[in-house]
């Protein structure tokens, strides 16, 4: 019996990718994008349900958890994967740094409200990370909108690593009752996610050249989709970090039980649910 995947940030790249593999695997797939145009593109061939949920608007984040739990009475996999890369430092509607919200916030949100159902359907959540989370963070637990000092490349590390601390305290805090969690990086891949940076992330992403030395959104979203059909706990390790679908290297601060459990406590508070 298929189960139900839903993805998002399945408008194009890896999720897009990832989403017709599963597909293609006999999988119901569930594709959430921001922009209408492009998710229906991807939806539209396979023939799927969509939604559309800007998570720079954490009120379309509530929505799409109030349409799937009206939608679907088994949530099988959860793979948040939405985010990118930005310029300037800007604040959403909401109040919180752009980075922030959308790689991270947003995520936690929907997971939060789609909890009840995912504990019931001893559920998978993935979390798209990044090799970012080593390389490029300056995590802050006082600093967490980037105010006392900002850069796109950090602020983006930072929100990966706080996808891998989420993993690991979603793991801890629900393991038990039913919840597998993990995270993974799919590589560096030739995509769109950075079309809202500026600087190198801009060129690296945007220039020929380099596209060229990258991995394809298939090869990035094959590893999304081998932790969406692998079985929890056999084919790869709960609440693991992985990279080319081994367990591996990440920021020394993802293995801090502390760190994570202030994250998540704060993160409830900024989406109003401490």
């Amino acid at each position: 019996m298929s189960r139900t995947i839903v993805i998002t940030g399945a408008s194009d790249g890896i999720g897009a990718a990832s989403a017709r593999q599963l597909h293609e695997a006999g999988e119901t797939v569930v594709i959430v994008g921001r922009d209408p145009r492009k998710t229906a593109a991807v939806a539209g061939p396979l023939g799927v349900d969509s939604y559309i949920a800007d998570y720079s608007d954490l009120s379309q984040v509530h929505e799409l958890a109030a349409a799937l739990l009206d939608a679907y009475p088994r949530i099988d996999v959860l793979a948040n994967n939405a985010g990118g890369v930005f310029g300037d430092r800007a604040l959403t509607m909401d109040g919180y740094e752009l980075t922030f919200q959308v790689n991270h916030l947003g995520g936690f949100l929907l997971t939060n409200l789609l909890l009840e159902r995912l504990v019931h359907s001893r559920a998978t959540v993935i979390q798209t990370s990044s090799a970012a989370a080593r390389r490029f963070a300056k995590f802050d637990l006082e600093n967490l909108q980037g105010e006392k000092k900002y850069s796109a490349g950090s602020a983006y590390g930072n929100a990966k690593l706080e996808n891998i601390l989420f993993t690991k305290e979603l793991n801890r805090r629900f393991g038990d009752a039913g919840i597998s969690a993990v995270s993974f990086h799919p590589g560096v891949i030739g995509s769109s996610f950075a079309a809202g940076a500026k600087g190198p992330w801009r060129f690296m992403y945007t220039n020929p050249l380099t596209k060229r030395l990258m991995d394809s959104t298939d090869v990035g979203g094959s590893r999304l989709t081998w932790l969406a059909l692998g079985k929890p706990g056999v084919d790869w390790e709960l609440g693991a970090f992985y990279s080319d679908n081994r367990v591996g290297r990440t920021n020394r601060i993802a293995d801090d039980p502390a760190a994570a459990k202030i994250l998540w406590d704060r993160s409830a508070e900024m989406v109003g649910l401490a």
